[in-house]
């Protein structure tokens, strides 16, 4: 029976091309299906009058290479993996709370992904400057809800957790360390799912809204251009960690010019301060984004394995 959320169902496409890591000779796009999250309208919109629409990234872009604008039909894109590995990934992509920088199925990333063994849902949500009744937490809002929708996908006995790049890295971390808020109200039964991630992982994320730090242009979407001091602290990740954060896995580049990597070293800290299990990488090259897993020249082709690691050492 076809869920009544179930947008539609793709076939394969064009291979990834080959990642050099390990048994993945080869990663092909996958079947996916695409879920709505909310029943209808998403809460708050009685105000929203944007219209969203999928534009390339840049000139050079492929038609999987786009950016979502103005997003009223917030949706998280399922894909299985042919031989699970007992993990699901609640995936959030970047754009600086502007745009979502993704691909109508997901995006290379999110098949990769499936391709070592998770079920991944890739997430595409909604941005705070739209009119949204709820502002900076409509991303939020719409986290928790596909949080509980994989969940629900996932079935017992699998862990379910969420990774998040550059802004959407703020989505994940807003996930794993707010879990304990209930942003909307309860629509159905999927929302008596806890919301707590069983693990995290940024990737050169943002995380302060603080100067000198803060990536300019995601505060000024998420908050404002001129935050108070109030604003700044509520959405800093560093300044809202819980004792009860689960563990979280960070990585980012030295030379990122667009996220400064002290974002990830403040978290870090914060997260220590805690006694949050918890790691970091900081790769000296790589700027802001790594590189695709199967590139030889960047940490793409490193983070996964280490995260993978990881994963495979915590108590989740």
């Amino acid at each position: 029976m076809v869920d009544r959320r179930t947008l539609l169902i793709g076939g394969l496409a064009a291979g990834l091309g080959a990642p050099a890591l390990g048994q993945e000779a080869a990663s092909a796009r996958r079947p996916y299906r695409i879920i709505r999250l909310w029943p209808g309208r998403a809460p708050g919109g009685e105000r929203v009058t944007v219209t969203q629409r999928a534009v390339p990234r840049s000139k050079t872009s492929g038609p999987d290479d786009l950016a979502f604008y103005g997003i009223t039909e917030p949706t998280l894109t399922l894909i299985r993996p042919e031989r699970p590995n007992g993990f699901a990934l609640l995936m959030a992509p970047g754009g600086g709370y502007e745009r979502i920088a993704t691909s109508p199925d997901g995006g290379g990333l999110a098949h990769f992904l499936a391709g070592r063994g998770f079920l991944v849902g890739a997430l595409l949500y909604r941005l705070p400057y739209d009119g949204w009744a709820a502002g900076p937490d409509a991303p939020f809002q719409d986290a928790q809800r596909a949080f509980r929708l994989l969940a629900r996908e996932a079935g017992e006995g699998t862990r379910v957790g969420t990774i998040g790049f550059s802004a959407g890295g703020h989505v994940a971390g807003s996930l794993a360390s707010r879990f304990a808020e209930r942003s909307y109200e309860p629509i159905d039964a999927d929302d008596a799912r806890p919301a707590r991630p069983a693990f995290a992982g940024l990737f050169f994320p943002v995380i302060t809204m603080a100067d000198p730090y803060a990536h300019g242009p995601s505060r000024r979407n998420l908050i404002g251009r001129d935050p108070d001091a109030e604003r700044i602290r509520r959405w800093s990740l560093e300044q809202n960690v819980p004792a009860d954060m689960p563990p979280t896995f960070l990585a980012a580049a030295a030379d990122d010019r667009t996220v400064p990597v002290e974002n990830s070293m403040m978290m870090f800290a914060a997260l220590r301060r805690r006694k949050v299990p918890s790691a970091i990488h900081i790769f000296d090259f790589g700027g802001h984004g790594f590189g695709a897993p199967g590139d030889p020249s960047g940490p793409g082709r490193f983070w996964p394995e280490l995260f993978q690691d990881w994963l495979g050492r915590q108590k989740v």
